[in-house]
């Protein structure tokens, strides 16, 4: 995994990946829309095309978490898409309302590559996140969820193989397994 990767948004790169979807924000929950896109003003890092989680909590307590993996849109298009699916469509949760934006904070996951690993020593609990894939069943944890939980590396992964990916807590033994990193970022 590339040591650069992780610090390649200036500052004010990512001030503006969560203006961003703030904004999106916004304007969905008042509007019920999507806002008209604009590239203006938009650097080049921010019109990579990587995979990004967007996360949002209200009043501290997760409402909602939606993300792509990699992704085939530039990154700040992703930020808009991935905001308005986290307050809308994560089926955990009741979509957002407009009366509840005042106690919303929110969480940008900017992944790196993922990266297939042969042997957990190559995972690093809190480093990084894990996706595990067999067949068609599929899931992954990103690496701040070591932070809300006191698993060990081998709980992490028994949650995440019985938890997202559904073939049992056992089943991340005999499945392809991938890291990845992300650049966390959160509004004050």
């Amino acid at each position: 995994m590339d040591q650069n990767y992780t610090d390649f948004l200036s500052e004010a790169e990512k001030q503006k990946l969560l203006e961003i979807s703030r904004e999106s924000l916004i304007h969905f929950l008042k509007f019920g829309s999507s806002m008209e896109n604009s590239d203006k003003n938009i650097s080049e890092n921010l019109r990579i095309k990587t995979g990004a989680f967007v996360s949002i909590y209200v009043k501290g307590k997760l409402r909602g978490c939606i993300g792509k993996l990699s992704a085939d849109i530039p990154l700040f298009e992703l930020i808009r898409r991935m905001t308005i699916s986290a307050a809308s469509t994560d089926r955990r949760f009741k979509s957002l309302k407009y009366s509840e934006l005042d106690n919303v904070k929110i969480e940008l996951s900017v992944l790196t590559p993922m990266k297939r690993i042969y042997d957990i020593s190559e995972f690093e609990l809190g480093r990084h996140g894990i996706y595990i894939s067999d067949g068609y069943n599929s899931g992954t944890f990103l690496p701040q969820v070591a932070e809300h939980s006191d698993w060990t590396k081998e709980e992490f992964l028994g949650h995440c193989s019985r938890d997202k990916a559904r073939i049992g807590w056992d089943g991340w033994k005999t499945a392809e397994l991938y890291i990845y990193e992300a650049i966390i970022l959160k509004e004050k």
